[in-house]
């Protein structure tokens, strides 16, 4: 007989669990599962997933990351669910337009990267990774039609970016309308108790609970956490909107874009993005109100994120290395450098910075340098039309953290 699992008091874990949520749907349905669970000694499944749409996990996922957390210390069964199918759909929520489709080699790289990157805030021992592609890989057209038999279009159009985009007359693709019947699936498979999403994610959770019970199934609670803005203080963290702060970045890289965080983010920054008690967190509070220089509060928020994700030792080099690059005006100990071949005499400095690898298109690039983000030999550059001859060797420069020094290796 299997030995029952010693479950904290429910309204312990109701404490925990309730910390730091924004929604949690419905309150009494949790409690009712918590009391089963501890009767039977049985763990819930709780889920959360992850497209991956890119190949890093960000800070901004963290914030989810650490609540999966707060229920395997309360005892509870965790899946770490990576949408390696529904990241080819590609979630609508909060768009203004349809996704571009993403290609499944492209999907299953950065699936991989996941796997590694959980661990460095999940107990690997007590975390389950699955893949939706387990199930809805294997779905016919049949089981499809079965699936979206199951919701309505009205319902669909009650969800606020769809119904935005319709009343606008923005093209809705028909297999948007999918993403969250995939999503509610998804729970059916894994027999969830409990779901976790941002805020954005509330549609699609509450569609999973419908789905659930389309299928016998009693329905998951939801939980919704607050989303984290990214570095340029609108959006929400995203490698979409080139504004994250990567789990994997360098210690020296994350360091520098926490420093470039507004200040009025520094207080949301430490409950969510760094997880700090909430007596931390109220001190912060009272010394940006007190007076205290933002830059300082900052300067301790960046070396505690970094040695959160690398380790103290780091933390002491980046801060000692944006010290040199952005506070005395140095520039950083090692610099890469790339050989560019020229197929001219000379190249255009947009061309240049997609070669040498500091914008990701000629496009970007040229926006860059008319923004005035661009330096070449530590001299700002702001005509994208401004040619650089072959035989010269030039230090490029994007914003405050990306460097390259470029040979231009002239055509043979």
């Amino acid at each position: 007989m299997t030995p029952r699992v010693p479950f904290p008091p429910v309204a312990e874990q109701l404490d925990r669990i309730r910390a730091g949520v924004d929604e949690l749907i419905p309150e009494e349905e949790l409690v009712a599962k918590l009391e089963g669970s501890r009767k039977a000694g049985k763990p819930l499944v709780v889920k959360c997933g992850y497209d991956p749409t890119r190949p890093d996990l960000h800070l901004g996922h963290t914030v989810t990351l650490r609540k999966l957390g707060d229920f395997q210390a309360l005892g509870h069964a965790v899946t770490f669910l990576i949408g390696d199918f529904t990241a080819m759909i590609g979630d609508p929520s909060g768009r203004s337009a349809t996704r571009p489709p993403l290609m499944r080699q492209e999907v299953e790289a950065n699936a991989r990267t996941f796997a590694d990157q959980v661990f460095r805030v999940l107990d690997a021992r007590r975390t389950a990774i699955r893949y939706n592609s387990e199930w809805l890989g294997k779905f016919g057209f049949e089981e499809v039609l079965r699936l979206a038999s199951r919701y309505t279009v009205a319902r669909m159009l009650e969800r606020d970016d769809f119904r935005r985009r319709h009343e606008a007359g923005t093209p809705i693709a028909v297999h948007e309308f999918l993403y969250p019947l995939a999503q509610g699936y998804d729970s059916v498979a894994l027999q969830a108790d409990v779901e976790l999403g941002g805020t954005d994610q509330k549609f699609n959770l509450l569609v999973a609970r419908h789905i659930q019970r389309e299928f016998g199934q009693e329905p998951q609670v939801i939980l919704t956490l607050p989303l984290l803005e990214g570095t340029d203080g609108i959006q929400k963290m995203s490698k979409s909107y080139d504004n994250a702060i990567g789990l994997t970045d360098p210690p020296e890289e994350m360091y520098g874009k926490t420093m470039s965080i507004p200040d009025g983010l520094i207080v949301k920054y430490f409950r969510l993005a760094l997880g700090a008690p909430p007596e931390d967190v109220a001190a912060v509070e009272r010394q940006l109100a007190d007076g205290v220089n933002p830059r300082d509060v900052k300067r301790r928020l960046a070396r505690s994120l970094v040695a959160a994700y690398h380790d103290s030792a780091a933390a002491a080099v980046a801060e000692a290395h944006f010290d040199r690059v952005f506070v005395e005006r140095g520039l950083p100990d090692e610099i890469p450098e790339v050989g560019v071949a020229l197929r001219e005499r000379d190249a255009p400095l947009p061309w240049l910075l997609r070669e040498a690898g500091l914008a990701a298109s000629a496009s970007e690039a040229r926006r860059l340098v008319e923004q005035g983000a661009v330096s070449v030999d530590q001299e700002r550059v702001t005509d994208p039309d401004r040619r650089l001859a072959a035989g010269t060797t030039i230090l490029l420069q994007v914003g405050r953290r990306r460097f390259a020094r470029v040979r231009l290796e002239p055509r043979r």
